[in-house]
């Protein structure tokens, strides 16, 4: 996921709505159910480290927002519904900027829906300092030293552990909940989410050992170069969890530097000769635009056409990229799309 980000605001900008909120704050404060919860005499501070800094969280948040990519789900899955959380535009199917597991769990949790961040163009400090936070989630994110500056004027930050969107589920989970202080309830909604995977994975005994990429980026129109994402991308980590392999010509181009996608030469498309499987966003239209070229069309996972497309307007478009509420509601249909494009390219 790229997006680009817009300019730090202006702290006055932020100061003033704080104000403005604050002016109406007293007597309209949601209840506990909408931020976090009521004070505990016995919280004690909790230091995170990250790859921006080192926060910590003096006080029991009780008015928790989010940013960027899915972060609002971990609260919710830990009974906490944030004040404020980013706008989905990717896997909503009816386009209210909410996904359909968040539906069902704001439902569950008999939950008005939360502030919706408009992120289009970059993060919009003021609706977030609106919000009046004592806490802002984003375990998984992108965000840059300066939007991490300014959030931290409103509210503490606990951003990405290491590398900007490369913080696998697992990860993404445990740092969030360790800043709500629900270190061991995010340790059980991992060893849960681990069951659900094991469970979904056991019925596609084919999928052990097959060989993944992931082809994100490519213009149908100029196949001159093959985008992916890296190894070191959450999507292509997850592979692994589901039995598979990231492809050994993958994990060679990806390099040591961390970065989440990369690219090699069309000419070199023979060393992709390994890759058994291809999942994409590209949509029907690259599907075709491979299938015409006389190199890529002679690779493997092309000629035996098992390529699994991802459809980012649906639901499922989310599957490769797994999340704390998304990973059970989509496990299943996305394991069941690897298994059939295996079992096209072993039947070839």
């Amino acid at each position: 996921m790229i997006r680009s980000r817009m300019l730090a605001a202006p702290l006055a900008i932020i100061t003033l709505a704080l104000s403005l909120a604050a002016c109406g704050s007293e007597s309209s404060a949601p209840e506990d159910s909408s931020g976090g919860g009521s004070s505990d005499a016995g919280w004690t501070p909790i230091t995170v480290e990250h790859a921006l800094g080192t926060t910590t969280i003096e006080e029991q948040p009780e008015r928790v927002a989010t940013v960027d990519y899915a972060n609002q789900e971990v609260p919710l899955a830990l009974g906490i519904v944030p004040v404020g959380m980013s706008k989905m535009t990717w896997g909503d199917d009816d386009g209210d900027g909410i996904q359909p597991w968040v539906e069902d769990k704001l439902e569950e949790l008999d939950a008005e829906t939360p502030v919706l961040f408009d992120e289009t163009d970059g993060y919009d400090f003021e609706a977030v300092a609106a919000t009046e936070p004592d806490l802002i989630l984003a375990g998984y994110s992108g965000m840059t030293e300066e939007d991490y500056a300014t959030l931290s004027e409103i509210a503490p930050v606990v951003a990405y552990p290491d590398a900007p969107w490369a913080t696998p589920w697992r990860e993404s989970i445990k740092i969030n909940a360790t800043a709500l202080g629900k270190e061991e309830e995010g340790e059980q909604l991992v060893a849960d989410l681990e069951q659900t995977i094991a469970d979904a994975v056991a019925e596609h005994p084919d999928l052990e050992g097959a060989n993944g990429m992931f082809m994100t980026h490519v213009d149908p129109t100029d196949l001159s170069e093959i985008n992916f994402y890296s190894a070191a991308d959450t999507r292509t980590k997850f592979f692994e969890d589901l039995g598979m392999a990231i492809a050994p010509s993958i994990v060679e181009a990806s390099g040591d530097g961390g970065d989440f996608a990369g690219s090699i030469s069309t000419e070199r498309a023979d060393e992709l000769s390994d890759v058994d499987v291809v999942v994409t966003y590209g949509g029907q239209e690259l599907i075709d635009a491979l299938n015409g070229d006389p190199v890529l069309s002679q690779l493997p996972a092309v000629k035996n056409d098992a390529i699994v497309n991802l459809d980012g307007a649906k639901p499922i478009g989310t599957a490769a990229n797994p999340t704390a509420l998304s990973l059970p509601y989509l496990i299943e249909d996305y394991v069941a799309l690897l298994a059939d494009a295996v079992a096209g390219s072993a039947g070839k």
